[in-house]
């Protein structure tokens, strides 16, 4: 398999295209077969609720001796992309941009895992917050309501994709079944993170607009969403997540 252009990298791939396929290759030759697996059997997972807007999987490769997920490639530019480039059309993708998360926390997953486990894992391995503070975040992450809708676990701009055949959702190796307020909780700390503050309330009010769902739930999930991402140990984030980890009643 040719591999064309490197069209994204992170820390533990690089995502490339040859000709109508998406080649995502693990950077490390080591990289557990679970691991690989575990992506691969999510994202069919997310196909298999008839949710049309997501690439689909097409295979397990290997690439120079490394590990490769092969999807089908889809073109166009991100949300993140057109929001740059039309400032004053943002308002409107931010509206398309919430009618999809609506449109995906509608669906029902009961095959995926639980997005409660896993922030409990994530909680429970931190090293960076006392034992107290911990305690507080799992006995306020146990009191949350749980049911299991789809949760995309990264819905940001930067993970959308517009082209002339209509819009498409990618990386999905963090979805889960779960609340949808955690879902939109994670978006509204994923504009956060970017420094994006004015857009992170302004999606937060035309969503809760669209599904009924009040300010002050989504707000409730801050603090735990905030603690597991701070598992990654991005030291650009620490300070902002460890100000949402803060214990606080937050409402409308």
């Amino acid at each position: 398999m040719e591999l064309k252009k490197m069209i994204a990298e992170s820390e533990k791939v690089q995502v490339f295209v040859s000709d109508d396929k998406c080649v995502k290759v693990f950077k490390d030759a080591d990289e557990p077969k679970s691991v690989v697996l575990y992506e691969a059997l999510t994202h069919t997972r997310v196909e298999e609720t008839g949710f049309g807007r997501i690439p689909p999987f097409e295979g397990i490769t290997t690439v120079d001796g490394k590990w490769a997920i092969i999807y089908r490639h889809i073109s166009g530019k991100t949300m993140d992309e057109l929001m740059r480039e039309k400032p004053k059309k943002r308002e409107e993708f931010l509206d398309k941009m919430a009618d999809l998360q609506v449109e995906l926390n509608s669906l029902k997953t009961p095959k995926l895992s639980r997005l409660k486990d896993y922030i409990k894992r994530s909680i429970d391995g931190l090293d960076m917050i006392d034992d107290v503070k911990k305690y507080e975040l799992l006995t306020r992450l146990k009191s949350m309501p749980e049911t299991n809708t789809l949760c995309h676990g990264d819905f940001s701009p930067d993970n959308i994709i517009v082209n002339s055949d209509g819009v498409y959702i990618v990386d999905w190796l963090k979805a889960k079944q779960g609340n949808p307020a955690a879902d939109v909780a994670k978006t509204y700390l994923n504009f956060c993170l970017k420094h994006r503050t004015e857009a992170a309330e302004k999606y937060m009010k035309i969503y809760c607009a669209k599904t009924g769902i009040p300010a002050g739930d989504i707000y409730d999930w801050l603090p735990i969403v905030a603690a597991a991402q701070l598992k990654f140990k991005r030291p650009e984030e620490r300070e902002l997540l460890l100000t949402w980890i803060d214990i606080a009643d937050f409402g409308d």
